[in-house]
C-alpha cells in the first residue's frame, strides 16, 4: 500500500510527461475567486430605536427646538434639521451624563422643560440676536455680548470681541465677480502652519474649518441669484470651549438670501422686571391695507397664451388667475401631475426642453413666481426623482433648469404648512415631473416644443446667466376670491 502511494504520483507524472510529447497541453483553467459574503448588518440598538421612535413622534418644530437647545448647552454639535441620528442620540445621552440623570437617550418631558430653560439661560447670556446685515444682504446670528464691537469691511460687516481675539464677517460678490470654486481653492490651499480640518463643497455652498497652533476659523459660502454670500469666524484656540458652540449656532441660523430682510434692526430692548420680554409685540396693520397675495403657484409661458404648471396647483384654485390675468384650464394629464391653462394677452418664449435624466448632484437652479416683481432664482442640485433646493411659497410648477438653461422639469408640488426661518424655507427635497414627461404631455396638447442640445463642455455658464432668458417667461398663479 505505502509502494503504491509512492509511486502513483510518479507514475501519473510520467503517463502525463508523454502525453506531453503527443499533444499540446491545455491552457490552465482561470482561478475563479470566490466572491466575499456580502457584510452582516449589525444588529439595531434598542436603545437606540425606543430614542428615535419618540423623538419622530414629536412635532417637528419641537425636535428642531430640542437639537438647538442641545446647541446651546454644549452637547450637541450638528444641524437643526429635526431628523434623528447618532449625533443627535448622543447628544441627549451626554445631556442627561451631565445633568444626573440615566443617558437613555430619550427625553422625558420633564427633562425637555429642564433643557429648554438652560438653553434660553445661555442664549440671553450671549445675547444671541439673528438680524439682517445691509451690507452683505444676509441674516446672520450674532452672539453681541461676545462681539460687540461692530464696524463696516467691503461688502459686509465685522462683528469682534472687545480683545480682538473672535472675529465674525460677513462678506459678498455680486455676481461674476468670483465663484464657489475660487473661494474653495483659496480656503482649502495649504499654507504653513494651518490645517484644513474639514472641508465641504456642493452646487450651491462650501464649508471650510480649519486650524492654527494659535486658532480655528470656519468659512462658509453660498451662490445665489444675487451673488454669493457668506461669513467667516475666527477665534482663539484657547476660547473654543466658549466659541465651539456659537460657531455651530451661528452657522444654523444664518440665511444668505432671505426672501424679505426682518424688519427688526435694532437692538434688542434689554429684559427687565418689568418688561419680562426682549421684544415688543409687532404692530396691526394699518386699516384698509390689503395683505399681499401669494402666488398659489409658478407658470411657465409657452406662447400663444397657454401657460403650463404643476396639477397640485389647481387642487384648491378652481378659478386661476395668471399674472393677474382670468385663465382657464385647458386639460390636464392622465397622471394629474400637469396641467395646461390658456389666458388673453400673455406672450413668452419657453426654454430649450432637456428630455435626459439629470445625475444626482448635479448642479441645478429653480425660478419660482413671487407676488411682486421678478422671479426668485435659486440654487438647486438634483437629488433622487426630485430636486434639493431652498424654495419659496408658490414653487409649485417652477420650473426647474441645468446650468445651460434647458428645462430639465417642474416641481410637482410645495408643501401647504411649510416652516420657513427668516422668511426662507431651507433647502429641502422636492420631487419634480421630469422633461420627458412635459415633452410628451405638450405633444398631446399640440404644443410645439424645442429639445435643445447638451451644451459644450466649455459653455457652462453661471445662475444668473442660465436663468436671464427664461425669467420673461415666469409668471405668478393667483386665485380668484
Amino acid at each position: 500500500m505505502n509502494a503504491f502511494r509512492t509511486g502513483l504520483p510518479a507514475l501519473l507524472a510520467a503517463g502525463l510527461a508523454s502525453g506531453a510529447i503527443a499533444q499540446t497541453p491545455a491552457p490552465p483553467a482561470p482561478a475563479v475567486r470566490p466572491r466575499p459574503a456580502a457584510p452582516i448588518p449589525p444588529a439595531p440598538d434598542p436603545a437606540f430605536e425606543a430614542a428615535r421612535t419618540a423623538f419622530e413622534a414629536l412635532p417637528e418644530a419641537e425636535r428642531r427646538g430640542l437639537q438647538d437647545a442641545l446647541v446651546w448647552t454644549g452637547d450637541y454639535n450638528g444641524v437643526t434639521t429635526g431628523a434623528f441620528g447618532k449625533r443627535s442620540f448622543e447628544g441627549i445621552q451626554t445631556y442627561q451624563t451631565r445633568t444626573g440623570a440615566t443617558p437613555t437617550g430619550l427625553l422625558t418631558p420633564p427633562e425637555r422643560v429642564a433643557l429648554k430653560r438652560e438653553a434660553e439661560e445661555a442664549r440671553r447670556a450671549a445675547r444671541f440676536r439673528v438680524q439682517p446685515d445691509p451690507a452683505s444682504g444676509a441674516v446672520v446670528g450674532v452672539p453681541e455680548a461676545l462681539l460687540p464691537k461692530k464696524s463696516a469691511i467691503p461688502g459686509g460687516t465685522r462683528w469682534q470681541s472687545a480683545d480682538g481675539r473672535v472675529t465674525l464677517d460677513t462678506k459678498s460678490f455680486p455676481q461674476g465677480e468670483t465663484s464657489l470654486d475660487a473661494l474653495f481653492e483659496r480656503a482649502t490651499a495649504a499654507m504653513p502652519g494651518r490645517k484644513v480640518t474639514y472641508k465641504l463643497k456642493k452646487p450651491d455652498f462650501i464649508v471650510v474649518t480649519a486650524e492654527t497652533a494659535g486658532g480655528r476659523s470656519y468659512i462658509r459660502y453660498a451662490e445665489g441669484p444675487q451673488g454669493i454670500r457668506g461669513f467667516t469666524l475666527g477665534y482663539d484656540r484657547a476660547l473654543a470651549e466658549t466659541v465651539d458652540r456659537l460657531v455651530i449656532a451661528v452657522a444654523n441660523n444664518f440665511t444668505p438670501f432671505p426672501e424679505a430682510t426682518p424688519a427688526a434692526s435694532a437692538p434688542a430692548a434689554p429684559t427687565t422686571a418689568a418688561s419680562p420680554t426682549p421684544h415688543a409685540p409687532a404692530a396691526p396693520p394699518s386699516p384698509g391695507a390689503q395683505a399681499e397675495v401669494r402666488p398659489a403657484g409658478t407658470g411657465l409661458l409657452l406662447g400663444g397664451g397657454r401657460v403650463l404648471t404643476a396639477a397640485s396647483t389647481l387642487e384648491a384654485c378652481a378659478v386661476p388667475r395668471v399674472a393677474g390675468a382670468a385663465a382657464r384650464i385647458e386639460r390636464r394629464d392622465a397622471a394629474g401631475s400637469l396641467a395646461l391653462l390658456s389666458a388673453e394677452g400673455l406672450a413668452g418664449a419657453p426654454p430649450p426642453l432637456r428630455t435626459e435624466a439629470v445625475s444626482e448632484g448635479e448642479a441645478l437652479l429653480v425660478l419660482g413666481a413671487q407676488a411682486k416683481g421678478r422671479p426668485s432664482v435659486a440654487p438647486a442640485a438634483a437629488a433622487v426623482d426630485g430636486v434639493y433646493a431652498p424654495l419659496q411659497p408658490g414653487a409649485a410648477g417652477a420650473p426647474v433648469l441645468d446650468r445651460s438653461g434647458r428645462l430639465v422639469g417642474l416641481v410637482a408640488r410645495f408643501p401647504a404648512a411649510p416652516r420657513l426661518i427668516a422668511g426662507v424655507m431651507p433647502p429641502t427635497r422636492y420631487s419634480i415631473v421630469p422633461g420627458k414627461v412635459v415633452a410628451a404631455f405638450l405633444g398631446e396638447s399640440g404644443v410645439p416644443a424645442a429639445t435643445g442640445a447638451p451644451p459644450a463642455k466649455d459653455a457652462a455658464t453661471t445662475l444668473g446667466g442660465a436663468a436671464a432668458p427664461v425669467l420673461g417667461a415666469v409668471v405668478a398663479i393667483t386665485c380668484a376670491r
